[in-house]
């Protein structure tokens, strides 16, 4: 008999790669059931002639849910290591439903009738078990998609384990004719198994307790402490995350597990607006912004791009580590909008509390 997620976790807690978690460990009871089902399912149906045989029903999957840092990301890539089948995906949520919505484009332009049909069949060909990372519905237009989309995989015999920090009831919480998302929730209590990973410990902060996040000047120490830290959250990990805003694409440059990585440069010099940053607020938890220079009447544009920035990151609590030509107070010294960056230089100091952070 092979080793069990139990076994696994054990034995890199021993080799001092992990802290025993309560919290971890009951989750990986689950973990271990839909690995074993996926593992020792039955060989499919033979194809009968001039006849597809039907997909098998998928295994009942897991929503984990729980506060940032409690370590979901990492018990679903632990999960996603050692399960031994074929056909297998993990994906941040954000990229998938940016593959949707790339994907029934597509389909509508061919002229397709019921354009999510097409792009449910391409997801699931093949497929086995997906892990969706970071669940959230921000949008209505994700919201009126998303039930219909995984009822199509679940016909389709793919099993579903997601992680979110919200419970299911809360998904889409006050947004736009939510009851017409609420058979989603249903669906999800319904096919997978809900669980709280509800561990008292944040190993995020903890990872930025007692460590400096705002560094200055922005020299080569400066960017070698952001590239430890950077490397720390994602073990050498990282791709970049296109968001859809408004039918535009929005580039967070790195990105992994919800700690994303960009320069002022990347954010600031480009012609993006309250809704961009908006949604780079929504995609990230942590965010390694580096190179923010001095702000002047030189750079206003930039300037007030960073303001809107830092006011969107600061409303969702977004945990921000930085790297700059000078402490927030002197950061804009002269010319129009020195009054209003005052604000922005406070909330950059509040930022910097080791207990900042969404919960």
């Amino acid at each position: 008999m092979g080793k069990t997620l139990r076994n696994l976790y054990d034995a890199r807690v021993a080799a001092g790669d992990l802290r025993p978690d309560p919290a971890q460990i009951a989750a990986l009871a689950p973990l271990e059931r839909i690995r074993s089902a996926l593992e020792n399912a039955p060989p499919p149906p033979r194809k009968r002639l001039f006849r597809k045989a039907p997909p098998p029903e998928p295994v009942r999957g897991l929503y984990l849910w729980g506060g940032v840092g409690r370590g979901k990301s990492m018990l679903m890539d632990f999960f996603m290591e050692h399960t031994g089948i074929e056909g297998k995906r993990r994906v941040h949520f954000h990229a998938f439903m940016q593959e949707v919505h790339a994907g029934l484009h597509a389909a509508r332009a061919d002229g397709a009738d019921d354009a999510l049909r097409p792009v449910a069949a391409q997801m699931a060909d093949g497929l086995r078990l997906l892990c969706l990372d970071e669940m959230q519905i921000t949008d209505i237009t994700d919201a009126m998609i998303v039930g219909r989309l995984f009822e199509l995989l679940f016909a389709a015999g793919v099993s579903v384990v997601t992680t979110s920090n919200r419970v299911p009831d809360d998904l889409y919480k006050d947004g736009l004719q939510r009851d017409r998302f609420l058979p989603f929730i249903a669906l999800i209590k319904d096919r997978l198994e809900v669980m709280h990973l509800a561990s008292p410990t944040d190993y995020r902060q903890n990872r930025l307790s007692g460590a400096d996040i705002y560094f200055t000047p922005a020299d080569r120490l400066a960017r070698e402490a952001m590239a430890a830290i950077w490397a720390d959250f994602t073990e050498g990990a990282g791709a970049p995350l296109i968001l859809q805003v408004q039918g535009r694409d929005v580039e967070i440059p790195q990105f992994h597990n919800g700690v994303g990585r960009a320069t002022f440069w990347d954010f600031c010099a480009k012609p993006l607006g309250p809704a961009d940053y908006l949604a780079i607020a929504q995609a990230v938890r942590v965010l390694l912004l580096e190179d923010i220079p001095m702000l002047s009447s030189e750079n206003y544009n930039e300037a007030r791009r960073f303001v809107t920035l830092i006011d969107a990151l600061y409303e969702a609590r977004v945990r921000l580590i930085a790297s700059a030509a000078a402490a927030p107070e002197m950061l804009y010294l002269e010319g129009a909008g020195v009054f209003e960056f005052e604000r922005t230089a406070s909330r950059l100091r509040e930022m910097q509390a080791t207990d900042w952070g969404r919960s």
